[in-house]
């Protein structure tokens, strides 16, 4: 085996502790977007429409930093992998730590997510049925004023 240099020790060293510090920021988004599908789902079966909305929009952000890191760790991931044999062993233990954890909190995140649109959809087919059984009296009249009346053929005037 090679010796290594204590500059390449350092940059492996740096790199570690900035994929680890990726690995936690992650984590703690992920943590972040399974608060926010939990309380959407309060939302959806409270029919709270703004508080939905508001949810949906707070997701959007989290999902779009989820995405920015995700184009950082997979480099990142890229550079450990290729130090791995080399990192320290406790390095490694708390690198795999956080990854377990997070692809957890992933499966959490998908099964939530789906959750929520399952409900949606069973709200959304009520509505739809509610709109159905609702009964429009106009319904078969084009106007109100295009119906047909008995109307007086004759005006009598008066000197």
């Amino acid at each position: 085996m090679q010796e290594l240099s204590q500059n390449e020790i350092n940059e492996r060293v740096a790199v570690l502790k900035r994929f680890k510090t990726l690995l936690e920021q992650q984590r703690d988004k992920f943590r972040e977007y399974l608060s926010v599908l939990e309380k959407q789902q309060t939302s959806i079966t409270e029919e709270n429409t703004d508080a939905l909305i508001a949810h949906t929009e707070l997701e959007q952000q989290v999902v779009s930093n989820i995405a920015g890191l995700q184009k950082v760790i997979v480099p990142m991931e890229e550079m450990y992998s290729s130090i791995r044999s080399s990192a320290p062993e406790g390095e490694k233990r708390a690198l795999e730590s956080i990854q377990k954890d997070l692809a957890h909190l992933q499966s959490q995140v998908l099964a939530q997510n789906e959750k929520n649109r399952s409900l949606l959809r069973v709200h959304i087919a009520d509505i739809q049925k509610q709109m159905e059984r609702i009964k429009n009296p106009y319904r078969g009249n084009r106007s109100v004023y295009a119906q047909k009346q008995s109307v007086g053929s004759f005006v009598e005037v008066q000197a």
